[in-house]
């Protein structure tokens, strides 16, 4: 209401609510209001995610929670979900009961428009099986290249106005500006087969892909509208090397045999305004050109090369024929993961105690091996210490840990150890002895 704000309501030779100056200034505000759109992006979500033995779900619980919080907070009028949604083609009960609860919570009921585009963890069948029912919630699932959300009108008052594969151009309650969107979810040559010559399969798989996107934004993306591209590839910019992993470790890689290559921003068409990304998940912002082309970023550290990210949304403001205006929000939820060094255990210790909620990468410098009560004290000080790494400083008492021949006159258990050693550079404990020991006892009875 900044436009009102300088002006009274009553009193003498005030503006009054019925004058015809209070209608007009009324009436620009509402038409302004009604043409900046804002949209929240987000990203590989990976519910059901997994940190070896350690489950995510709870972090998953709390920090989706902090995004729908932003999106009331924000007044968000829709949300793109770019991919990568469940952490496996076949996620648990538990994974995607949590998808579904808050999908509606972030939905608003059905008064805020989702659209979710599969990802290369996703099962196509199992992401479009609710749709039907999504629907009427205002949420739409896409995953296949060919797929067509049908046309009509919602009981919110969401309309979809045109559709075909791969595009859809809605209309949202209180906004009298159309919004266009490209859908492209991840595919591969594979899934793509039918429209692949024998010739050079990437330069085609590209091609088939703009020329896609090209047709689509020419016949429906004029400057009348909001004109939106959301996707889940690798872009990077055409020219640029690809970095030595880029992809993060806990994310399945696309850049393979039967998988796809690299996508060049300038396959982006130049109608749109702004390209939603998922698949890599640092928050980055590949190119500027056609448009902002953005990672949001997974919402949580997946594995320890995330270890230093910050987690974000992104927030993007949107008129018809303007540039966009885009700002990432730091998410907080959930427990960091960190990569640290220690060479004496008290100091460790202390840092564990001093860092209760998170997962650690824990290197740990010594002459030898980590022995069992350093091993043992570690362990007990922190419930989060996902990797215990010995780094040996002492190159020959590396090479002393190997087997040589007079190692195999001792008895299986010594071996053993020796093995364990060599290997982990840890010294096996107990538990482990005393389960080896019934391995043998078992193969020698047998």
């Amino acid at each position: 209401m900044s436009y009102l704000s300088n002006y009274s309501f009553s009193g003498e030779n005030k503006i009054g609510f019925s004058s015809p100056t209070f209608i007009s200034l009324f009436c620009q505000a509402t038409r302004k209001l009604r043409k900046m759109l804002k949209i929240l992006h987000t990203a590989d979500w990976h519910l059901g995610k997994r940190l070896q033995e350690y489950t995510r779900i709870e972090e998953q619980k709390l920090v989706l929670d902090e995004i729908i919080q932003i999106a009331d907070q924000e007044k968000v009028d829709l949300v793109l979900l770019a991919g990568d949604i469940f952490d496996s083609f076949n996620p648990s009960h538990e994974a995607v009961e949590l998808l579904y609860k808050s999908l509606r919570k972030l939905s608003n009921n059905g008064h805020r428009p989702i659209f979710a585009i599969s990802g290369n963890h996703d099962s196509n069948q199992f992401i479009e099986a609710p749709d039907p029912l999504a629907r009427e919630m205002g949420i739409f699932f896409y995953s296949r290249f060919d797929s067509v959300i049908p046309k009509g009108k919602i009981e919110s008052g969401l309309e979809i106005i045109n559709s075909e594969s791969g595009f859809v151009e809605f209309s949202i309650p209180g906004h009298s500006i159309p919004i266009r969107l490209i859908l492209a979810p991840y595919a591969t040559e594979l899934s793509l087969k039918t429209y692949l010559g024998e010739g050079d399969r990437e330069k085609e798989f590209r091609a088939i892909l703009s020329e896609k996107w090209s047709n689509l934004a020419d016949r429906y993306c004029d400057e009348n509208g909001i004109n939106l591209f959301m996707g889940h590839f690798f872009f990077i910019q055409e020219g640029q090397p690809i970095p030595t992993n880029a992809e993060p470790e806990s994310e399945r890689p696309i850049l393979h045999v039967g998988g796809t290559q690299a996508l060049f921003t300038q396959q982006i068409p130049p109608q749109m305004q702004y390209a939603a990304l998922g698949h890599l998940h640092r928050y980055h912002a590949v190119s500027q050109k056609p448009c902002p082309v953005v990672y949001a970023s997974s919402p949580l550290a997946y594995s320890f090369s995330e270890a230093d990210q910050e987690k974000k949304v992104v927030i993007i403001e949107a008129e018809a024929g303007k540039p966009v205006s885009y700002t990432p929000i730091e998410l907080k939820k959930g427990r960091p993961l960190y990569r640290v060094k220690f060479e004496q255990l008290q100091e460790a210790l202390l840092w564990l105690e001093k860092h209760p909620y998170c997962f650690v990468e824990l290197t740990y410098v010594t002459e030898q091996s980590i022995d069992a009560s350093t091993r043992k004290a570690l362990l007990k000080a922190h419930d989060g210490i996902v990797n215990l790494i010995p780094q040996i400083k002492n190159p020959r008492a590396q090479e002393d840990l190997s087997l040589k021949a007079e190692d195999l006159e001792k008895d299986m258990l010594a071996l053993f150890q020796l093995y364990y050693q060599n290997s982990k550079g840890l010294e096996a404990n107990e538990e482990l002895m005393e389960i080896f020991k019934e391995i043998i006892s078992t193969e020698e009875n047998s």
